[in-house]
């Protein structure tokens, strides 16, 4: 009995998986009924998609967070202590999702808890510059300029040094890019504490592992740390977490609904609040290793289909940031194969149900099965084989 139990509660915290699970019926007939056609997620978690799928646990959550009426200032505030003890971090809080963590992280390092500088944005005064590495533009920028910030690029050493100054009021990170940029987190770390000039690293996709929640703050030193709450913790798409220093998070939480200012449209509902401390509560608990191993599992059932294709490399890949998990890599020789990558990323589209995958260039498509439910893995892998013969 004692094996089975242990299976059991494995199976449930191993997945998105937990979260098919609890299907029942045609639940896509609240989309079809739209006109809208629901798909294989074969790229992961992005927003584009829809994130994740969250699990039963946390929609129950949600359910009951609705069905009451609450002063959403003493829950976010009791929610954020939750959520610091939880992941042992000096203050933590709900968000918007991550790109509302930049733009409140950016408000708080502007106006620096200030009520009086809060609401004169977007004129930020003389401290309004945020720098960051050249290879850190990513597009998310707007979230900052929106604040009233001016975003300053370097890209070595002696650029970001020369930068610094009375105006410089953060410096931005891209943590999925610390591979490109000149200047390493460490480095990037030591210097503005030097400087006293808050650090803020955008880390939305970055668990797991789940050690991230609290090691770029801990560990690295950052001084506020952005997460999505719908991505590989499996929230709710609409919200976020944002961790770090004390007296930062409580200037952000200043700049969000149900405040005034810049973040007045940055709502998170209370059941997003709620949702948000359940899907931590729950990540904390899963099984990661199991997980890896049932996505692993998935790619190399692939591998078995799509690697008799003739002409095409087809290989385990796990991304060194990011989206940490098995992945499937194809590679070809366009010119060879007479089919283009974005031939057969179209015809995936194209078909039924349509399939997404990570269209990476010529010759180099990525599958994510992360986010892939019973079998689809095994109806992608055939879809992909027949799209080079078609």
């Amino acid at each position: 009995m004692k094996t089975l139990r242990r299976h059991l509660l494995t199976a449930a915290a191993a997945t998105p998986f937990a979260a098919s699970a609890a299907k029942t019926g045609n639940t896509a007939g609240v989309y079809e009924r739209l006109g809208v056609k629901p798909v294989i997620n074969g790229m992961g978690t992005v927003t584009v998609l829809g994130g994740s799928l969250m699990p039963p646990e946390v929609l129950r959550a949600m359910d009951d967070a609705a069905r009451h009426f609450v002063h959403l200032p003493a829950l976010q505030q009791k929610a954020g202590e939750k959520l610091a003890k939880l992941l042992n971090v000096p203050a933590a809080m709900v968000t918007g999702g991550a790109a509302a963590s930049i733009t409140v992280a950016t408000v708080a390092c502007l106006a620096r808890g200030d009520k009086a500088k809060l609401r004169k944005l977007p004129d930020a005064g003389a401290r309004n510059e945020v720098i960051q590495q050249k290879s850190h533009v990513s597009g998310y920028e707007h979230q900052m300029t929106l604040a009233g910030a001016k975003v300053i690029v370097v890209e070595s050493r002696e650029e970001l040094m020369r930068a610094l100054g009375p105006r410089t009021a953060m410096m931005f990170y891209l943590n999925k890019h610390e591979h490109d940029g000149k200047v390493k987190r460490d480095e990037w770390v030591r210097i503005a504490k030097e400087r006293g000039i808050p650090t803020f690293n955008d880390a939305a996709a970055d668990v797991p592992p789940k050690e991230n929640l609290w090691n770029y703050v801990n560990k690295d030193g950052f001084d506020l740390v952005a997460f999505s709450g719908g991505k590989g913790m499996l929230g709710p798409q609409s919200a976020g977490l944002l961790l770090g220093r004390k007296d930062l998070i409580d200037a952000a939480t200043e700049a969000q609904s149900p405040h005034g200012g810049i973040g007045r449209g940055m709502k998170v509902g209370k059941e997003e609040i709620v949702g948000m401390v359940a899907t931590v509560e729950r990540y904390l608990r899963v099984d990661h290793a199991a997980e890896e191993r049932e996505l692993d599992r998935r790619v190399t059932e692939m591998l078995t289909v799509v690697s008799k294709v003739s002409g095409v490399n087809a290989k385990k890949e796990v991304p060194q940031i990011a989206n940490q998990v098995p992945h499937l890599l194809l590679e070809w020789d366009e010119s060879k194969t007479k089919v283009s990558a974005k031939q057969v990323h179209d015809r995936l589209i194209a078909g039924d149900p349509p399939i997404y995958t990570l269209l990476q260039g010529r010759g180099r498509i990525m599958v994510s099965v992360w986010m892939m439910s019973g079998t689809e893995h095994r109806v992608v892998a055939k879809r992909l084989a027949a799209s080079f013969s078609a």
